[in-house]
């Protein structure tokens, strides 16, 4: 199952400013890019920090879509996922998947969200085991790929991992310091050998934003 991760980054790779704010960082164009990679998808996955912070919807928007909708997927070790969130209000009609550590919780299952219990690495859903439970529970199979759009310590576990196999940067022109909140988490390396490494393979400007796309080397 191919895993593609999105960044949409200030020009020195923050994702929010210090106090959270994100909304938005990007302009028009590359957000509606990202739907079209969304459709291009048969999972988007983000964790549970951002399903709280940004109460996304994950969905494809965009005029004329009638395709099928990728399924919505949060890690959330404890489940915290909030009721009210539109991802499990509309939990009903859209699939909607939360990978967890922990037995799975009722608040959320008698909400028509499905839960996958996997083991965890460092208190948190073990990347290859969320994956390999979202192969099993998706009808389609490796028929196309795992979509991640956030944040910064679930791009972090599946970059650690080596797991991610595109890379789709959209870099917006400004500046937020370095007490904006970083796209990528902290993981250890123990030397840039072990650095995970990509080539780059496309640039293209879309409104005032910067479209980079790489691939894993």
């Amino acid at each position: 199952m191919g895993v593609t991760l999105k960044l949409a980054t200030s020009l020195d790779g923050r994702i929010a400013t210090a106090s959270g704010e994100s909304r938005w960082i990007t302009g028009p164009a590359a957000r509606e890019q990202v739907h079209r990679l969304r459709a291009l998808h048969q999972a988007v996955l983000i964790g549970v920090e951002t399903a709280i912070a940004d109460d996304p919807e994950l969905t494809v928007r965009l005029p004329g879509f009638v395709g099928v909708q990728p399924v919505r997927v949060v890690l959330d070790s404890r489940q915290r996922l909030p009721l009210t969130s539109r991802l499990v209000h509309d939990a009903g009609r859209l699939p909607t998947v939360v990978i967890t550590g922990q037995n799975p919780n009722n608040r959320l299952t008698d909400a028509g969200v499905t839960v996958l219990q996997v083991p965890e690495s460092n208190g948190r859903p073990e990347p290859r085991a969320a994956l390999a439970a979202l192969r099993a529970h998706l009808p389609l199979g490796e028929a196309s790929g795992v979509f991640i759009e956030g944040g910064g310590q679930v791009a972090a576990s599946f970059l650690a991992a080596g797991l991610v196999d595109v890379l789709e940067w959209f870099r917006a022109p400004i500046v937020l310091g370095d007490e904006g909140r970083p796209a990528v988490g902290a993981f250890v390396l123990k030397d840039l050998a072990g650095a995970p490494r990509f080539r780059r393979v496309a640039v293209e400007a879309v409104g005032d934003d910067l479209w980079e796309r790489y691939e894993k080397a």
